[in-house]
């Protein structure tokens, strides 16, 4: 949605609200107290109401909006930057372009919305032939840790992230020559390098009939437990520009987004920049990803950022 198409369907408060109401009743709203999905609506006290136990549900109960005193507009204005920039806004810059007086307010807006890409991508799991590797994003340190860095694997100075591309083989009907093509991405950052870890990621985020590409790490002998095959390569030239192209072209653009956007970022929330990364290149051939995003933070889940 463009900035101009925006304006002309979100000139309002009002029209902001009617907008996720009518989102929501479309979605279907859960009843807290008995997990029944049939509302209606109470025009006079702006509610929904349970048909069987007449428990009301406020229009942002149960939603990313819930206990933010920010207006529907404001939340619609972040939404909007946070889709339609390429490359992403910081919230700094957020805050001066909707004219909004605290900082902290928008970019703990921005993190809310981050984490609800994060769930919304956690719904599916990759499949066929997936890429496996990691990354490594430098993040900042205390003085007192720079005086005891590690080198190399397991620096303080880094976080490791499990990077996975799903992609399939495509051939030239003409010339018969192949090449691999990429669909869907996911970014988990590990807090070791065991693994243990490295099954639990691979469980969760990669479906069990898949095949598995990666190179000869240690973490990785018993990938071929948790999927129906598994091929690894020593990590040369030639693998990262084949058997391994896609994660590493990934691993690649999200450094460069990352700290031309942020700069330094915390490594408490370096999860929730991934989550906008990956939802976004997720998403990259659609023409607009504006309702997506507001579909997604009305799903009955609480996303609380202390």
């Amino acid at each position: 949605m463009t900035l101009i198409d925006y304006l002309k369907t979100f000139s309002n408060e009002q029209i902001c609200k009617e907008y996720y109401r009518d989102t929501r009743m479309k979605e279907g709203v859960v009843c807290k107290k008995c997990g029944c999905k049939h509302h209606y609506w109470l025009k006079g006290i702006w509610q929904f109401q349970c048909s069987k136990c007449k428990f009301r549900t406020t229009l942002r109960s149960g939603t990313v909006m819930e206990h933010s005193n920010l207006s529907f507009q404001t939340w619609f204005l972040v939404m909007l930057f946070m889709t339609s920039t390429k490359k992403g806004i910081s919230a700094s810059e957020l805050q001066r372009q909707i004219g909004h007086k605290r900082y902290r307010s928008i970019w703990t807006t921005m993190h809310k919305l981050r984490v609800v890409m994060g769930k919304r991508d956690a719904l599916y799991q990759l499949a066929d032939m997936v890429e496996f590797d990691e990354g490594y994003f430098e993040k900042p340190v205390s003085k007192a840790v720079k005086d005891n860095l590690k080198r190399g694997r397991g620096s303080q100075r880094q976080s490791n992230v499990a990077v996975m591309a799903e992609s399939t083989i495509l051939e030239n009907i003409e010339t018969g020559a192949t090449s691999k093509h990429c669909r869907y991405f996911k970014m988990k950052v590990l807090k070791t390098h065991k693994s243990e870890e490295i099954k639990e990621t691979l469980v969760e985020s990669i479906d069990k009939e898949s095949f598995i590409f990666s190179d000869k790490s240690s973490s990785y002998l018993n990938m071929k437990d948790y999927v129906e095959s598994h091929f690894s390569e020593k990590s040369t030239k030639q693998t990262t520009a084949v058997s391994l192209k896609w994660v590493h072209i990934a691993i690649s653009n999200a450094k460069r987004t990352l700290l031309g956007i942020h700069h330094k970022i915390n490594g408490e929330y370096l999860q929730n920049y991934l989550n906008e990364f990956v939802y976004k290149l997720n998403r990259r051939y659609f023409k607009s990803i504006f309702n997506r995003l507001i579909i997604a933070s009305i799903t009955d889940f609480k996303v609380l950022l202390q």
